[in-house]
């Protein structure tokens, strides 16, 4: 439960008049829903009401949050991919809707539920090490370091990353709380990775970082990021990394989409690669941009003429897109401490 309650039969009462869903409908528990959506599935909304062929996903907030509605899209478009059974409706309840959740809410389809300002909720109290993010620079490295010596112990994590110990600490027991590591006396090893891969695409959905798509009079990815890598590199060195699908697939060998290029770069620079670039030929393909969160230019090499980020972050980025990424996502575990 993200959110507790002290009128939760007032709440409920509330959401099902507003969505003019039958109070003898049943609550239930999405476990229950189908056979392919696992026991131990991190995601979980606060609410989950069944009517007919319908399923409400609800999340109940004080204010809606970005955080919210990548949980509850996510959600979604893991059901979809394993033909869930039913139509699926997604809900955010909340006393608060601030302008930007509501154009998001809005372009992704999920309706919102005012609530009563006289409604009293309760944040769930959580522990220090919940709290943790495991996605944040810093516990990343620690995580990654640990996919690829397999076992080891937190000291050595924090040594090969030059982490802090008590930080190296921390993200270790933030992944045993979650049941996405397990710790064999003084070693830790990763016991579940879809479990982890999961948690990551919640935490740090990658379509937030998304700062815009343009279009590109190319037509095959590999020959265009080449000419994109070119074109900066021969410009002042302008910062640029390539990575989910374009980065993964030098990589893996794994074969990718061809009708988009994938690309890190800074918001000083979008003007000019659109002067560079954009093209409203019907040959084209998508070079869909995002703006670092943290400094991924500074471990970027050059990989067949095609400038990349880190093995490390390709990882994050690829789990950050959630299961339409999957099987790209595992293939880069699998080579992971080859890699």
């Amino acid at each position: 439960m993200g959110a507790k309650t002290t009128d939760w039969n007032n709440v409920q009462s509330h959401i099902r008049k507003y969505l003019d869903i039958s109070p003898q409908s049943l609550h239930t528990d999405i476990n229950t829903l189908s056979e392919s959506i696992p026991l131990d599935f991190p995601i979980s909304p606060d609410l989950t009401i069944e009517e007919n062929n319908a399923i409400y996903f609800i999340e109940i907030k004080s204010k809606a949050t970005v955080d919210a509605i990548a949980k509850l899209n996510l959600l979604r478009d893991f059901c979809l991919k394993t033909k869930f059974p039913k139509e699926i409706q997604l809900v955010i309840a909340a006393k608060s809707f601030p302008e930007r959740e509501k154009l998001l809410m809005d372009q992704l389809d999920i309706s919102m539920v005012k609530l009563p300002w006289s409604i009293k909720l309760t944040t769930e109290k959580q522990s220090k090490s919940s709290n943790h993010r495991i996605t944040s620079a810093k516990s990343w490295k620690i995580v990654s370091r640990l996919l690829k010596e397999k076992k080891t112990s937190i000291r050595q994590l924090a040594i090969l990353e030059d982490i802090s110990y008590g930080w190296a600490h921390k993200t270790i027991q933030a992944l045993i709380q979650q049941n996405i590591a397990k710790k064999d006396y003084n070693h830790v090893s990763i016991s579940n990775i879809d479990k982890l891969l999961n948690g990551v695409a919640w935490e740090r959905p990658l379509t937030n970082l998304k700062i815009c798509e343009i279009q590109i009079p190319f037509i095959e990815s590999m020959d265009t990021a080449r000419k994109i890598t070119r074109a900066f590199s021969m410009q002042h060195n302008i910062p640029v990394g390539f990575t989910s699908y374009t980065a993964a697939a030098l990589y893996t060998g794994y074969g990718v989409r061809n009708d988009a290029v994938y690309l890190y770069l800074d918001d000083d620079y979008i003007d000019y690669f659109r002067e560079l670039f954009e093209s409203s030929s019907p040959d084209s393909i998508k070079a869909i941009i995002y703006r670092p969160d943290r400094d991924i230019f500074q471990d970027t090499l050059e990989k067949e003429g095609v400038r990349i980020v880190s093995a490390s972050q390709t990882l994050l980025d690829l789990a950050g897109m959630g299961y339409s990424a999957m099987d790209i996502t595992k293939e880069m575990v699998a080579k992971y401490e080859f890699l």
